[in-house]
């Protein structure tokens, strides 16, 4: 075990540099695509990688995406506890969302968020791939999709758990997401969010 006095510092820098690793961004200039944040919505993430063409690289990074997160709490709940690992899930979808390499501009944290809420409870993961797909074939739209399966889960988090501390930061966990979608949601009301499958 780490000492108490350090653990979490190292954790949460851990936790941070795993989620800030831009899997998007690596996979398709690996593959010769270029930049992907001159592609498309210029995202990083799975979504945006899917509107370059190749299902594999998006599959790619929405599996990596997802790990980050995955590993983040792993790491943390073996070394410390519950609530350490669930401050380790946030900060690994922080530095999704904010990486030092990029300039602080990266993704949406979507893919890395349901692997937290997974690692957290696996039926928060349940309840979140559920609501995505059964929205997404429906809809049409990822970003509605997103946002109705991260709303779902701050559900689930209240109903399903009793830890508070773990509730909090699954509500702080949902609203970066929701913050992050603030230009989809504008669309979405203005009815131009592009659908999935659209370049």
């Amino acid at each position: 075990m780490l000492n108490p006095s350090f653990s979490t510092i190292i954790l949460i820098m851990l936790a941070y540099g795993i989620g800030s690793i831009p899997f998007g961004l690596i996979f398709t200039k690996l593959s010769g695509r270029g930049d992907i944040r001159n592609m498309g919505s210029g995202n990083i993430g799975a979504t945006n990688v899917f509107r370059t063409g190749s299902r594999k690289l998006a599959v790619l990074t929405l599996v990596f995406d997802a790990g980050k997160g995955a590993v983040a709490v792993g790491v943390a709940n073996y070394f410390a506890d519950i609530h350490i690992a669930t401050l380790a899930g946030l900060l690994a979808v922080i530095g999704h969302c904010f990486p030092v390499w990029l300039k602080f501009k990266g993704g949406k944290g979507v893919a890395t968020s349901l692997a937290v809420f997974a690692a957290i409870d696996i039926r928060l993961g349940g309840v979140f791939a559920i609501v995505w797909l059964v929205t997404a074939f429906l809809s049409r739209y990822s970003s509605l999709a997103a946002l109705s399966a991260v709303l779902a889960v701050t559900v689930g988090g209240f109903v399903l758990l009793d830890d508070m501390i773990s509730q909090i930061y699954i509500l702080l966990l949902s609203g970066l997401v929701w913050t992050r979608h603030h230009s989809n949601i504008g669309r979405l009301l203005a009815c131009t969010e592009t659908k999935i499958g659209a370049k």
